[in-house]
């Protein structure tokens, strides 16, 4: 059994994508290959596209989630007192 080396123009070209546009091509390759009117051989092309495509959502969840993650370690500590600095403050009035 021969398998065949990833195709680089449509790697790179997915690469592009924002993640609202990758999203989308994916919603497309789902539903194209639920409704079951291709070949196998474009079955498994729109397989490989979706897992590029997925592969590429992933990749901007995880910068996101890392961004999200660098904010918050970077946020300012004048955030609002907690309960417990409340009661404090309150008892000492």
């Amino acid at each position: 059994m021969s398998t065949t080396a990833p195709r680089p123009s449509t790697d790179n070209a997915v690469a592009a994508l924002s993640y609202e546009e990758a999203r989308d091509q994916l919603v497309d390759v789902v539903s194209r290959l639920e409704a079951g009117a291709t070949t196998l051989e474009e079955s498994l092309a729109l397989w490989e596209r979706g897992e590029a495509l997925a592969d590429r959502c992933q990749q901007w969840l995880d910068g996101a989630r890392e961004r999200l993650e660098a904010a918050r370690s970077t946020a300012p500590t004048g955030a609002p007192a907690d309960a417990d600095s409340a009661e404090d403050t309150e008892a000492s009035l």
